[in-house]
Parts: C-alpha cells; sequence; structure tokens
C-alpha cells in the first residue's frame, strides 16, 4: 500500500500557507503603491515556500508521464488559484470568529456556521468543476489519487487550524470553550 510522502515540515508549512496568505492580501492593499516594489517580505516567502512545497508533494505522488505533467501542472495551477481564493475567504472567516468567538451573539453564531458550510461548499463546488478536467487528462486512479492527496492536504491544513480556534462562546458565557 502506498502511502501519502509528506515531510515533516509540511504540515506546519501548508498551515503557514493558509494562516498567513490572508495577510499578504491585507498587507499589500494597506501598503502604499510604491512600497509594493520592494523586495518579498518574509510571509510573501514564506507563502511561495509553502507553495511550492505543497506543489512538490503533489508531484510526488502523482506518478505522472512527460505526457500526463504537460497536461496536469496548467490545470492544477488553476485549481490550487480557484481553492486559494476559498482558503483566503476561510481564513478571512476565522480572524473574524477569532475576534469575537468569545461574545457571540445569535446572528453572529447563525453568521459565522452559515459562512463555514459555505465555504465548504464552495470547496466542493470546484472539486466538482475540476473533476471532469482532470479526467479528460489522465486516468481515473491518477484522477482520484489527485483527490485523496489535496483532501489529506486540506485535512491537514483544518487539523491546525481547528487546533487553534477556541469554541463559540456566548455574550457572558462561564463556558469554558475547550474539548
Amino acid at each position: 500500500m502506498k502511502s501519502l510522502r509528506i515531510p515533516a515540515t509540511v504540515a506546519a508549512l501548508v498551515c503557514c500557507l493558509a494562516l498567513t496568505a490572508p495577510v499578504h492580501a491585507q498587507d499589500q492593499s494597506s501598503a502604499p503603491a510604491k512600497a509594493q516594489h520592494h523586495a518579498p517580505t518574509q510571509k510573501q516567502l514564506d507563502i511561495t515556500a509553502a507553495r511550492a512545497e505543497r506543489k512538490a508533494i503533489v508531484g510526488q505522488n502523482m506518478d505522472l508521464t512527460a505526457a500526463e505533467a504537460k497536461a496536469f501542472w496548467p490545470l492544477y495551477d488553476q485549481y490550487e488559484a480557484k481553492m486559494d481564493k476559498i482558503e483566503d475567504r476561510h481564513i478571512r472567516e476565522v480572524r473574524d470568529f477569532a475576534r469575537h468567538y468569545s461574545n457571540l451573539t445569535e446572528a453572529d453564531a447563525k453568521k459565522k456556521l452559515d459562512e463555514t458550510v459555505a465555504i465548504a461548499q464552495a470547496r466542493i463546488d470546484v472539486q466538482r468543476d475540476f473533476i471532469p478536467k482532470f479526467r479528460a487528462i489522465m486516468s481515473q486512479v491518477k484522477v482520484t489519487r489527485f483527490f485523496q492527496i489535496d483532501n489529506k492536504l486540506h485535512a491537514l491544513v483544518q487539523c491546525q487550524i481547528a487546533q487553534m480556534v477556541p469554541l463559540a462562546r456566548s455574550n457572558g458565557s462561564s463556558e469554558s470553550g475547550a474539548l
């Protein structure tokens, strides 16, 4: 049985990517236009490294032929661009929740849950959109393998985030919020 080969540092890098991407976007939008032309920040370098590492993990585990690779990588890049936008949305939601988790109103809690479900649905929608595209360029086994890899990497990030995010509490609640 072949298992996913993930170096020990990758989970941290993938999580770094998930947790810093929105900061990068915010940093750029708030910086003066001329400052954006300077050398990349450490966050930008970390994001780039994490994305490269994620791509390397996919490459190491896909066993693509040269012909498959030629068709796969451009499609992969399109897929990841869409998924990165969803992850940015997720991190914005997590950060907003982190600022308000101990003082949630009923409306806030509803909004948080609705957004979480919408984000999960958006991820599924992108996968559903890309499955036929991947099927058109490689075998069903390799398509299944790719989505297994993608889902495992996503699960690693979600696990890291879940460990950091406290449970919701209502206004004035004395609940511990711990599992």
